[in-house]
């Protein structure tokens, strides 16, 4: 409802518009009756008739530093007109403490008839002229909606000030129960006196964030950091801004008892006679106040709040290796993220409202936080690194080839896993060689150790021993002075995901000190369940504590992680987000089609006669079979039923009849392309190493494998077709390189590959089978070697994501090499091929609508678990 300037309303003449806030318009009135200025606010609702009693109630309030409310309507306010300024700081110490001694006075008057102010903040104090304090709105708060989602100017009101379960005030300025929606009383007043002083005193807000959500999260969560006040006040700033309102100063008439003497100048609370006797009360009840504070804390449990994070716009996250991980302290959140170009780790604040790439973190993974929340370790592509939070460089720990996470611990030493192998401690000062602890049980099918956490010891450390079958995956403890073949870890769970140990917070004193929780997900539902840290056992039953979580069943990686002071974060949608269409390109980079349907594909690879494609489709379970695509008519058909067990990797055979594939990595089958007859298994690894089939030789005799050695890396190996099968070795470093994707040239004569013996990946060509020849083909990155169908050229993906071309020439043993040209940009660098007219197939990731990815943060999510 507007007025217009010039016109009546009532008695009263509108002089001009003053603003806008929550509770609706402002104007600048005259009351010809008494001859005086006022303040008329009208709103598009009409008030309530809780609304208007209370009004009344603020009325009767007669205070020199409460404005004056004369009148109400049933949609409108008539208040003491104010001349003045809200106070904005820096300023001096005295000039601020003269403001809020007005202040507490004003809150006082008010609390001793039952008013709770509810929405204090600067705009809602004005200074007038003489310097006089006056406080508006006083308990006059009422429910709007705000389109803006700006912090400063955001109340979420309810008709109750008291019922708990609804938000009533500022966000900002709001204190941590009020932000819950609990039960409100004048201590929530004094929470936002201690917010308001402390701006006037600094000129900067205590708690921000870029909306509404990230604000509360700050004022719920985050440690405000109040160095940059004034000494002399901080004793007092730590009374008003304890989170727990039991802890909190009391009364604000004592205000001043809680300044340092520094702040004498201050004048006294009219309360401070009752100094000396209070003190001896004190020493009088302190085990009776300490008993009931532990039983009220026992008794009373926090609400649990969930909230959604904001991320950077544009930001790609949808990997289990992007997995957001929040520090021990609960007060900030990394991820991995691919945002405008620039991909790292990123860093969200959750008391401010940065979001910052911490450099020096480019192509790490799977990192994790020191116990101080000082520093994140990360791995590259062959080192373990950490960097300082705050910023500065990445310091190497050591050398790591495929490290893929770790914990670490209070004592100052980290355990990591590394990809198909087992765990290794390393001290977090680094300097020297890591220590194996475990080697993979081949004879339970192992296929890795991963996800170590450390348990409050310091010590002992969970990990999940993936096996190829999901079922029998496992959970145990062990320790760092455990040693391969000691055979000192005991099972714990029996479990396919990761786990994460967290001390109760749901019991306050009570507590044990061992006594907590083990977070782990079934499908995807993350679940806790009790957990006796000091006996490493379980105590009682799983209970679920939320829904759609992501899970990468592959991987055995659920989308979570917690603090140790209650706080969850887990992301929903990054799995979804896997998915990928099937495009063609032409040399120049233009799409020129797309073949089957968007799915959760792995591999694509094109059939000698072009005509077919055979892919690994993901299922909703999370298992990979192989599928066929019929390029001329169109259609998709499953080759493969392999139940439980993952099927990937297809290879065709040269004749196109035949597909070789790796089931669950440990095992290299065949089957007829039209699907007849029964599946045949081509090869085991003796040592049930991982072994997984890149090419097929042109006379059909040996299949081209990458094979994972613990001790050795990732190599290359060939496997014959015939007689009693038995592997040799093609590229088997002995200093623990990578020799990936090898592919065979069209007449098979040579083999390409990416290695990363030069301490980057880069592409190479040998000869094949005999080692007679050796060519570098990219010189500033390569990976994902592909022949042309003629062999003329030699195509890979650079560092920077694109796709290059280099013409070769063969003329029996010699090999000639031309200088690789950049063709077009691809989306990412993995896997593609090659058709006969030149066309490239490529695995595009689907577009994800905004949103779609969620990063979730849970607030004392331990109250929410059914006892």
């Amino acid at each position: 409802m507007s007025l217009s300037v010039g016109g009546k309303f009532g008695p009263y003449e509108v002089l001009a518009p003053i603003g806008a806030g929550g509770m609706g318009e402002v104007y600048r009135a005259r009351d010809p009756r008494l001859n005086r200025d006022v303040a008329i606010k009208v709103s598009e609702e009409r008030y309530s008739d809780r609304f208007e009693h209370e009004a009344r109630a603020v009325a009767a309030l007669n205070h020199p530093n409460i404005c004056t409310l004369y009148d109400i309507g049933p949609n409108y306010l008539v208040m003491e007109f104010i001349e003045g300024e809200s106070p904005k700081g820096p300023m001096p110490l005295d000039e601020a403490l003269r403001i809020a001694r007005q202040i507490a006075e004003a809150l006082e008057s008010a609390h001793e008839k039952g008013i709770v102010h509810r929405d204090l903040k600067p705009a809602n104090i004005k200074i007038k002229p003489d310097g006089t304090v006056k406080l508006l709105d006083f308990g006059l708060a009422k429910k709007v909606e705000t389109a803006s989602g700006d912090p400063e100017n955001s109340p979420t009101m309810t008709r109750s000030p008291t019922h708990a379960g609804m938000i009533l005030g500022t966000a900002a300025y709001m204190s941590p129960e009020q932000a819950r929606g609990k039960t409100i009383d004048k201590r929530s007043d004094i929470w936002a006196f201690g917010v308001v002083l402390f701006e006037m005193l600094t000129g900067r807000r205590l708690f921000q964030g870029e909306d509404l959500t990230d604000t509360l999260a700050s004022v719920i969560k985050g440690t405000p950091d109040l160095s940059a006040a004034p000494a002399p006040v901080r004793r007092l700033l730590e009374s008003c801004l304890e989170k727990d309102p039991r802890n909190r100063l009391r009364d604000i008439g004592d205000w001043a008892r809680l300044l340092e003497p520094a702040a004498a100048a201050a004048p006294p609370s009219k309360r401070a006679g009752i100094l000396p006797w209070a003190i001896a009360a004190a020493s009088l009840l302190g085990a009776i106040g300490i008993g009931a504070f532990a039983w009220s804390h026992f008794a009373e449990r926090p609400q649990t709040l969930r909230l959604t994070l904001p991320t950077p716009e544009r930001a790609k996250m949808d990997s289990f290796e992007d997995l957001p991980a929040i520090s021990p302290d609960g007060r900030r959140v990394a991820f991995a993220a691919q945002v405008d170009g620039k991909a790292g780790i990123w860093v969200r604040d959750l008391d401010g409202t940065s979001t910052r790439l911490l450099p020096g973190t480019e192509g790490s993974t799977l990192w994790f936080w020191s116990p101080d929340s000082r520093w994140l370790a990360f791995f590259t592509a062959r080192q373990l690194k950490k960097v300082a939070v705050t910023g500065g460089p990445a310091l190497t720990l050591c050398d790591v080839v495929n490290g893929r996470g770790g914990t670490w611990s209070r004592d100052g030493w980290i355990v990591y896993f590394r990809f198909a192998d087992g765990l290794f401690l390393v001290p977090d000062s680094g300097g020297i060689a890591p220590t194996r602890l475990t080697l993979l049980d081949t004879t339970a099918s192992e296929t890795v150790h991963r996800a170590p956490w450390f348990l409050p010891d310091g010590r002992h450390f969970l990990y999940t021993a993936r096996c190829r079958e999901r079922a029998k995956s496992r959970v145990y403890v062990d320790s760092i002075e455990a040693r391969p073949g000691s055979a000192t870890r005991r099972e714990v769970l029996a479990v396919h995901s990761n786990v994460v140990y967290v001390p109760r917070t749901d019991r306050g004193l009570m507590r044990d000190a061992n006594d907590g929780y083990l977070l782990f997900t079934r499908e995807n539902t993350l679940m806790a369940q009790p957990f006796d840290a000091g006996k490493a056992r379980t105590t009682g039953e799983a209970a679920p504590v939320a829904e759609q979580v992501d899970f990468f069943p592959q991987a055995a990686q659920g989308q979570f992680s917690a603090s140790g002071n209650g706080t969850l974060v887990y992301t929903s949608g990054a799995a979804a987000g896997a998915n990928v269409q099937l495009t063609w390109f032409d040399r120049t980079g233009k799409p020129c089609g797309v073949v089957g349907s968007p799915g959760k594909i792995r591999f694509a690879t094109l059939s000698p006669s072009g005509s077919l494609v055979a892919i690994d489709r993901e299922d909703a379970a999370g298992n990979f079979d192989i599928w066929l695509q019929d390029l001329a008519r169109g259609t998709e058909s499953r080759l493969t039923f392999g139940s439980s067990l993952s099927e990937h990797n297809p290879v065709w055979s040269p004749d196109g009849s035949r597909i070789g594939f790796s089931q669950t990595m440990l095992e290299i089958w065949q089957k007829a392309a039209d699907g007849t007859g029964q599946e045949e298994m081509l090869y085991k690894d003796p040592q049930n190493r991982i072994s997984v089939p890149k090419d097929w030789s042109r006379d059909g005799r040996y299949l081209i494998t990458s094979l994972v050695d613990p001790r050795k890396g990732i190599g290359v190996q060939v496997v014959p077709t015939f007689g009693d099968r038995k592997a040799f070795p093609y590229l088997n470093s002995e200093s623990n390189n990578t020799e990936v994707h090898a592919r065979l040239s069209p007449d098979g004569r040579f083999l390409a590959y990416n290695s990363d013996e030069l301490k980057q990946s880069e592409v190479y060509v040998q000869t094949f089978p005999e080692h007679g020849g050796k060519w570098q083909i990219s010189t500033g990155g390569g990976d994902w070697p592909v022949w042309s169908r003629d062999g003329r050229e030699l195509y890979f993906l650079s560092d920077d994501s694109q796709m290059m071309a280099v013409e070769v020439k063969a003329s029996g043993n010699k090999f000639e090499v031309g200088a690789p040209k950049a063709l077009f940009p691809v989306a990412e660098r993995d896997q593609f091929d090659v058709g006969k007219d030149g066309r490239f197939l490529i695995r595009v990731p689907q577009a994800q609508t905004a949103g779609s990815v969620s990063v979730n943060l849970v607030v004392n999510w331990q109250s929410a678990l059914k006892k």
